[in-house]
């Protein structure tokens, strides 16, 4: 009979007794049972026996007269074993020994410990022998091992001697030259190794692993120096590799000593450079690397991460194997400097230059394991002491005494050697591995890293064409920047004056400044923008415009670093004074630069503010998006600092503010947006009487622009009248701005007044002041301690106030908001719920307004209140949401205008797009919905079918299922005359429920006499589908999508007439061409090619290079950007430069013709100028498909066909590319790739013309067809 191999018999659940068992079925404690009906049916002879000798013992432990118990099967077994191994090898059924000890290797994990520990040494004994009988097959040979195994764990390990014999057997298989065996034994050893964890047993085990490991690698080197000639290699290593692959399973459970003693031979393997050897001890560290629990000897693990950095230098290897080491030396490296940092330091330059090996090579995941590392060892090997140690041996030979290279400088000199040409295909990791140095070292880097800085500055030279890391290189200085700080940049780059040579590093300093001083701006900065102002005067003089202007241009660049340098600046509290000086100056003197100055300041208060209030746990978990040089700034940043920041600032507030105060009212519109943010912020930090006395000094001039106002003569002439009146308007508009402006630093007292002055402007006439009143107001309203105190006012001015003029609109809903969520909130103004219905009301039909900025806002607000009310209380949060639901719903029963109607169906399609948990409710509106859209109203039935889309939208395939037949009936059973009129939304809503529900559901509901529409619906869903499999790029669009892809709220596309912009036009329910659908396909195409010229638009204002918005300041780049432009409209140049006669009429020539007309001589140099370029150019001709070249510069003029030239390409056929080819839909590719078809056919007729000929030749042709015609 054929082996019995447990492994190979068929999978069924696991228990956790081991891999092999079997398991019990349905429950049952029979395991003979079991065996035999899960495996008497088969026909494999190993079963067979198996199953066989399960019934023998099956039909003993009948005999018996006992329970089919585990105890009871191991008991039969062992009977059964021990005369077996008693018989010797000869008296022996192999297959018999081996279907016995597969049995017995079942029943062992079932038994109890005391079972085992009680029969264990007999029933061992029994096995042994038999494992040691030649004639035992290799599965009777697993499934000993596995008893073994299993007998050593759950027996008594607290006696060596009673186990070694057992233990030696295991050890012994574990390099047996059977690979299922050896395999096994290596399984075994581990479960050993496991179960003698945390006790004293293990040493020795771990001792007889490496005694045996020992004996093979004499045996293999002594047989290797005899040169025995052996055909299959030295004696014993084979013994060495299979034990080097049991030890990746069970080296980190041996007891530590041994495990170093082995781990001390690695060294002298990896030098054989073997690449089985090297693998697998790649593979057995990887392993250790992993393990924590495994203390290993540092000097013999530092030898071993040595030896495999310096196995880089030597022979080649592949890209696993790269990629594994540059892991290794990570981790192990780390390990090592954990237990013993001294020796580890030193031999970083060593693992450093290995890793620079890895990150040259050619493999993609080794560069990137080597990156992991470099960045690993950097963060965490490199450490204060040894930076320091560095930064004072620079020192000190600065001084002129002599020493040796610290490490920290042999690093950096690593580093910097990332930059030369041979890592050329990896720059980009390597100024990433740079810029975490730099953010690593800080300032530090300064001393430490000047020539990497300098070599990054030369690259910026390079041309885009040579270098496509453009923008990892100036990311990599920027970390420069925010590490040494900007004047040690400027300092080490020498960089003294601005030119066009290093104008690059402007917008560089401007992104990554931080941390920085005020005092480097006024003196360094500020030097430069006085010697370029200098230039600037006598550039003018010399009539050098353009360089004027480019200087001018550089002024304002450097004054873009302030908002930089006041970006946690560190000398704040000893500088501000000079600072403020400078800035009271530049706001006075320079207009252009106000917002620039005005941001500054908002940065400078803003982040001292937040110093202030964020705590220390809030701050760390925000920093993970923060470099560490913005960490280190930013911990800078104590309360304590921030509060001697905040003094300084407020003792020189008043200067600013009046300086402000001056600019502020004599502003612009555009200027106001500029000022009004730091007026706010100085007045939040400076003194409430300070403050205060600017606010009283504006009030009262208001006042007495009000007064003037009012007291306006009357028979002045009209013009007048409007003039003086449109002055003063804009004077109090702009003093009741800069009063708002004051308002987070005024007094309670102070507050009061400027809300008695805001209650007459709400409801002046001007709409102006009105629109600046309700400004205020909504300003004012923020504070909930003001709207307790004033709440009847405030409601009752709300209410009188209605209607407000248009421009005001805006600014009245935000009021409103602010009553209606502090209303609802608390729960004892009940009362007053019904006075801000009717301000829900407004807000509602605000949501049909035309102006956009109001509608959406409108639609803000009421998502606002909702959530409001969803986190009005615990408990009843969703009762909260669902009654202001019901409460907008009840405007259907109320509302008696169709515009209030459809303005109430808005506001429920809104809040059911919203929140999921409405769904439910909204649905029980649908009979409403359906009822109101039987009326013969468009603006109600646009928006009950926005609605409903909305609803279908938003729901899931179950509860659509549930009202599919009430939603279908409904769209399709309302009055024909308007249901034409929105033929399209309905189809449209039809095709997202035959998405969402089916075809087929869809059906069984549809009406019989409306059959034609979901049959043209099947159709061309079929018909997307096909083309989706036939498209080449997979953009076409498949039945799967859903409609439902677009997850933002789109007020146009949820309440528009038609549908989208995918819908087909065919079928019988789209076929009739009515007025309104050929005007709304016009503007369609209108608003498409609106849509495309935004498109080219936001292309212009990209740096296509970087993906960066477009620095308009920046000179350099918007003349790339203009002059690309201008390539790109080339052509269409060209077309319009007709020839012409003196008469004017244009002359149409053929091709020949136009080849042999020279060029007319004019007298003027221009038009000579203009003639020879215009000779030069290809010429070009106007296809269908657009602009083809010729190709007349290649035709003989001796002879047919076309020639070869001198420094031009080969004569080419030439095929006019089209913009359809780019087009999403694929039968507008496939009539654009029509062309190369054409191309092919015609190849044979024009073979041997010249490129002209035959175009000529095909015109021709195409023109008799016409006359034919």
């Amino acid at each position: 009979m054929a082996d019995v191999d447990m492994a190979e018999l068929p999978q069924t659940p696991r228990t956790t007794a081991g891999d092999d068992d079997l398991s019990l079925l349905d429950g049952e404690a029979d395991l003979a049972a079991a065996i035999l009906e899960r495996l008497g049916g088969s026909p494999r002879e190993d079963f067979q026996h198996l199953c066989a000798t399960a019934a023998a013992m099956a039909q003993a432990v009948r005999d018996r007269g006992v329970e089919p118990t585990p105890v009871a099967y191991f008991a039969a077994a062992a009977t059964a074993l021990a005369p077996l191994a008693r018989a010797g090898a000869g008296g022996a059924d192999r297959h018999v020994a081996g279907a016995l000890l597969a049995f017995l290797s079942a029943v062992l994990p079932a038994l109890p410990t005391a079972v085992v520990r009680a029969r264990g040494r007999e029933v061992a004994e029994d096995v042994v022998r038999v494992l040691e009988f030649p004639s035992t097959p290799d599965s009777g040979v697993r499934a000993g091992l596995r008893c073994l195994a299993h007998l050593i764990s759950a027996g008594d390990r607290a006696n060596w001697e009673a186990v070694e014999p057992l233990y030696t057997v295991i050890l012994r298989l574990a390099t047996d030259h059977r690979p299922k065996v050896r395999k096994q034994a290596h399984s075994c050893l581990r479960d050993v190794l496991q179960s003698f964890q945390r006790q004293a047993i293990l040493v020795p085990a771990s001792e007889g692993i490496t005694r045996c490991f020992e004996r093979f690698l004499l045996l293999a080197g002594g047989s290797s120096a005899g040169n025995t000639g052996v055909a299959e290699g030295p004696k014993g290593a084979k013994e060495v590799l299979y034990i080097l692959n049991g030890l990746k399973c069970y080296l980190s459970l041996m007891a530590s000593k041994p495990s170093n003693t082995i781990l001390k031979y690695f060294k002298a393997l990896l030098d054989l450079q073997q690449p089985i050897l090297t693998r697998s001890i790649l593979e057995i560290l990887n392993a250790v690397g992993e393990s924590p629990a495994l203390q290993l000897k540092s000097d013999v693990l530092l030898d071993v991460m040595c030896s495999l950095g310096l196995s880089m230098s030597s022979g080649r290897k592949s890209g696993d194997e790269m990629a594994s080491i540059a892991r290794l030396l990570h981790v192990g490296t780390k390990k090592i400097y954990n237990q013993n940092k001294n020796i580890c330091v030193v031999k970083l330059p060593l693992i450093f230059t290995s890793l620079g090996d890895i990150l040259s090579s050619e493999f993609e995941e080794a560069r990137f394991s080597s990156v992991e590392a470099f960045r690993g060892l950097i963060d965490n090997c490199i450490d204060e002491t040894m930076v320091s140690q560095g930064i004072a041996q620079i020192k000190a030979r600065r001084q002129g005494l002599k020493s040796d290279p610290t490490v920290i400088e042999k690093i950096c000199a690593i580093l910097e050697g990332l930059l030369d040409v041979r890592y050329s295909d990896v720059w980009d990791k390597s100024f990433h591995l740079i810029s975490v140095t730099f953010d690593k070292l800080g300032e530090f880097s300064a001393d430490l890293l000047p020539e990497a800085l300098k070599n990054l500055a030369d690259m910026q030279n390079m041309t885009d064409d040579d270098f496509s890391f453009r923008k990892q290189l100036n990311a990599c200085i920027g970390s420069a920047v925010a590490a040494m700080g900007p004047k040690n940049v400027l300092e080490i780059l020498q960089i003294r004056s601005l030119c066009d040579e290093n104008e690059w590093i402007l917008p560089i300093l401007e992104k990554h400044i931080v941390g920085a001083s005020l005092q480097f701006f006024f003196k360094d900065v500020l030097g430069f923008v006085k010697v370029i102002e200098k230039s600037i005067t006598k550039l003018l003089k010399d009539d050098k415009l353009f360089s004027a202007k480019r200087a001018e241009g550089y002024v304002y660049s450097l004054w873009s670093l302030l908002p930089s340098c006041c970006n946690y600046p560190c000398d704040t509290s000893s500088n501000f004074r000079v600072l403020q000086s400078v800035l009271c100056d530049t706001l006075q003197n320079q207009p252009e630069l106000r917002g620039i100055v005005c941001s500054s300041i908002q940065v400078l208060i803003k982040q001292n503010k937040e110093a202030l209030l964020v705590s220390r746990e809030e701050d760390i978990l925000s920093v993970d998006e923060l470099s560490k040089s913005e960490i280190r700034a930013k911990e800078r940043y104590t309360k304590n600092l921030a509060e001697e920041n905040l003094k300084a600032i407020r003792d020189y507030s008043s200067k600013l503010l009046d300086v402000l105060c001056s600019i502020f009212l004599t502003s612009s519109k555009d200027a106001i947006g500029l000022l009004q943010p730091a007026i706010s912020e100085i007045a939040s930090v400076s003194d409430k009487d300070v403050v205060g006395k600017f606010f009283l000094d504006s009030i009262r001039k208001l006042l007495d622009a009000t007064k003037a106002v009012n007291a306006e003569p009357v028979n002045d002439s009209l013009m007048q009248i409007e003039t003086n009146s449109n002055t003063n308007s804009m004077t109090r508009a702009l003093l009741l701005d800069f009063a708002a402006s004051l308002m987070p630093g005024l007094a309670a007292k102070s507050i009061n007044v400027l809300f008695s002055y805001v209650k007459p402007a709400i409801k002046d006439s001007d709409a102006l002041i009105q629109k600046r009143a309700y400004k205020v107001l909504s300003m004012l309203l923020k504070d909930a301690e003001f709207v307790e105190k004033n709440l009847d006012v405030l409601l009752e001015l709300m209410i009188s106030s209605m209607p407000c003029q248009f421009p005001s609109k805006r600014y009245r809903l935000e009021c409103l908001y602010h009553l209606i969520v502090y209303i609802l909130k608390d729960s004892s103004m009940v009362r007053k719920r019904d006075i801000i219905s009717s301000f829900i009301t407004e807000i509602l039909l605000a949501l049909k307004e035309a102006n956009k900025k109001t509608r959406n806002r409108a639609y803000d607000l009421l998502i606002e209140i909702a959530r409001a009310c969803e986190d009005a209380g615990n408990d009843g949060r969703k009762d909260s949401l669902h009654q202001f639901f019901g409460m907008i719903a009840g405007g259907l029963v109320s509302g008696q205008t169709p515009y209030a109607i459809s303005a109430v169906v808005t506001g429920l399609a809104r809040l059911t797009y919203e929140f999921s948990e409405l769904i439910g409710i909204a649905y029980k509106l649908l009979p409403q919905t359906f009822l109101l859209m039987q009326r013969n109203n468009r603006e109600i039935v646009k928006a009950n079918l926005g609605f409903v889309k909305a609803l279908v939208a938003k729901s899931k395939a179950d509860m659509l299922h549930e009202h599919l037949k009430g939603v279908v009936e409904g769209l399709l059973s309302w009055q024909s005359d308007t249901k034409n009129s929105f033929k399209a939304k309905v189809k449209s809503l039809i095709e997202i429920l035959v998405k969402k529900c089916g075809l087929d559901a869809v059906k069984a509901v549809m009406p019989e006499e409306n059959m034609k529409l979901l049959t043209n619906i099947r159709k061309i869903n079929e018909r997307k589908m096909r083309k989706a499999k036939s498209s080449e790029d997979g953009d076409a669009m498949s039945m799967a999508s859903g409609a439902t892809r677009q997850s933002r709220w789109n007020h146009t596309q949820m309440f528009s007439d038609f549908g989208s912009d995918d819908d087909e036009s065919d079928g019988p329910f789209s076929t009739q061409h009515t007025v309104t659908s050929r005007a709304g396909s016009k503007a369609s195409t209108r608003s498409s090619r609106r849509r495309q010229a935004d498109k080219s638009l936001l292309e212009k204002s990209i740096d296509q290079s970087t993906g960066e918005p477009l620095d308009l300041l920046d000179q350099k780049t918007v003349r790339l950007a203009l002059k690309s432009g201008r390539k790109r409209t080339a052509p269409d140049d060209d077309e319009d430069d007709f020839e012409v006669d003196p008469e004017g009429r244009i002359i149409v020539r053929e091709e020949r013709e136009k080849r042999k007309k020279k060029p007319v001589s004019r007298d003027d140099d221009d038009a000579d100028g203009k003639s020879s370029v215009r000779s030069q150019s290809v010429k070009k001709r106007k296809t269908s498909s657009g602009w083809a070249y010729t190709g007349h510069e290649y035709t003989s003029k001796k002879a047919g066909g076309d020639l070869k030239k001198k420094d031009k390409m080969e004569p080419y056929a030439y095929w006019p590319l089209d913009r359809k080819l780019l087009n999403r839909r694929s039968d507008r590719k496939a009539s654009a790739r029509k062309g190369m078809a054409s191309v092919m056919k015609v190849t044979k007729k024009l073979e041997g013309k010249s490129a002209s000929a035959a175009l000529a030749a095909k015109r021709t042709g195409k023109m008799k067809h016409k006359k034919n015609k």
